[in-house]
């Protein structure tokens, strides 16, 4: 079997639409670009007009990623690591975003600093109302039936810790 190819130079291979696919070659030609009057030549930002952002000072422990080398010119320092939270977050950070150690130490140090807030509000003399600010009204209104559920599971927790309790005083 013999397949007869025809000659034609690479520019015309290249400009030549192949048949049946739609759109072909629309980068060929500027003006059927979809954004071609927006785009630039050169490219905007090559050759900026403004110096480079001011660094800000670093007052507080600022974590950053083990892949950048330092920290960005702005940052947030509104709630600077403290605690045992502080200390599980700066632990966390001594590994890669990619690792599951880092997300994971993350994550329990939130939940240790929600407890750090409960003893501090205690301390402060201010007593949280817990079942308000975990949106037990909202759940009351919303989802009844979810709250039963809530309810029940969570009063079947308690009933079980309190009977391995009067187990453990009756040994």
């Amino acid at each position: 079997m013999t397949i007869y190819v025809e000659k034609t130079s690479p520019e015309e291979q290249r400009r030549k639409p192949p048949a049946g696919i739609e759109g072909w070659g629309a980068d060929l030609d500027p003006q059927a670009r979809p954004a071609y009057p927006k785009e630039r030549t050169p490219p905007r930002f090559i050759n900026k007009h403004w110096d480079d952002l001011e660094h800000q000072k670093a007052t507080v422990k600022v974590f950053h990623s083990t892949e950048r080398p330092g920290l960005t010119p702005v940052f947030g320092t509104a709630q600077p690591p403290s605690g045992v939270s502080g200390m599980i977050r700066g632990a966390a950070f001594r590994w890669s975003e990619n690792d599951l150690r880092h997300w994971l130490m993350l994550l329990f140090a939130d939940r240790v600093n929600v407890v750090e807030g409960i003893i501090d509000d205690l301390v402060h003399g201010h007593v949280p109302n817990v079942f308000r600010e975990m949106g037990g009204p909202a759940e009351w209104r919303y989802n009844r039936a979810g709250f039963y559920k809530k309810a029940a599971i969570a009063a079947g927790v308690v009933g079980v810790l309190l009977y391995m309790n009067a187990r453990r005083k009756r040994r």
